[in-house]
């Protein structure tokens, strides 16, 4: 006999609101985010881990959301690309990304500008190397990375 998951109740911070959600213990972060609350701005790329276009803050930690656990969310405080920017002011780093063209089909944009976004609350003016650091678990097929670079040395000038 099989035994049948029931959902839970999962209560965190997203964006900086609380927000409660009913969703299966395992269900993916990513999914909660996506399909429960409707927050579409996170994407799925490779959905292994490996590209971090679903990257997300979880407690001030960049994560991948297609690696993480709802019920690992309960209590937590989550930022996504939908939180960072104040209203209808966008953050320095999405402002970048448009000026320098950092961003081209858009599946690794959100992942990437939260990757940035982190890395540059982290170090404020990054170095090179800091940079390509902070950006080593986001893949981009697209824009060849200088312009994804270039984005984030501007917005650390902002």
């Amino acid at each position: 006999m099989s035994k049948t998951v029931s959902r839970i109740t999962i209560a965190c911070r997203v964006n900086g609101e609380p927000r409660r959600v009913e969703a299966f213990p395992m269900a993916r972060l990513l999914d909660v985010l996506r399909e429960e609350m409707h927050l579409t701005g996170t994407k799925e790329g490779c959905g292994e881990g490996e590209c971090g276009a679903c990257s997300v803050l979880l407690n001030g930690a960049i994560v991948n959301s297609c690696l993480v656990p709802a019920i690992d969310a309960d209590g937590g405080d989550i930022r996504t690309i939908e939180g960072i920017a104040c209203g209808a002011k966008l953050n320095a780093v999405q402002a970048a990304f448009l000026e320098c063209g950092g961003a081209q089909c858009g599946i690794c944009t959100p992942g990437m500008i939260m990757a940035s976004y982190q890395l540059l609350a982290r170090w404020p003016n990054p170095t090179e190397q800091q940079i390509h650091e902070g950006l080593a678990g986001n893949l981009c097929r697209c824009t060849g990375y200088q312009k994804i670079f270039d984005a984030v040395r501007q917005a650390s000038e902002a």
